[in-house]
């Protein structure tokens, strides 16, 4: 997508958490060539720290992860800030509909250059709590 599409986005927060960091190594090179300002955090809790002292715009949540998953994060960053979009991300195709009713949008891995801007444009733009939409 062209870097023009986004400039209204530029300097918006993005909060990403994966517990490989590698993934959230190249999610934040990828995203930061955007303009997004990126925080990451290598588990849930540390997502669920970072963000109750910073006003972040959009979440990135891997599904899968130890201790707290994705939708254990979801649940507790609904309780702390209800109104920040959520995008949970996962290699696998077998997350729970219980998991997906908790957040904004999925991106299954595999689709990450080719969909996960659009969805972070559109939830953005669509400000507070947008209709879910999954993409696989």
């Amino acid at each position: 997508m062209p870097r023009s599409v986004h400039k209204a986005l530029q300097g918006a927060v993005l909060l990403c958490i994966d517990d490989n960091q590698d993934v959230l190594e190249c999610e934040r090179a990828f995203l930061e060539t955007f303009g997004y300002t990126v925080l990451t955090a290598p588990s849930g809790s540390k997502g669920l720290e970072l963000a109750s002292i910073h006003s972040v715009d959009v979440v990135i949540v891997d599904y899968f992860m130890p201790e707290m998953n994705g939708q254990e994060f979801a649940i507790e960053m609904r309780r702390l800030k209800p109104q920040a979009p959520i995008i949970m991300l996962s290699g696998a195709v077998d997350v729970p509909e219980q998991a997906l009713k908790l957040v904004d949008a999925f991106v299954a891995k595999d689709h990450l250059s080719s969909q996960l801007l659009p969805v972070i444009a559109q939830l953005h733009e669509c400000g507070v709590n947008p209709t879910p939409s999954y993409d696989t």
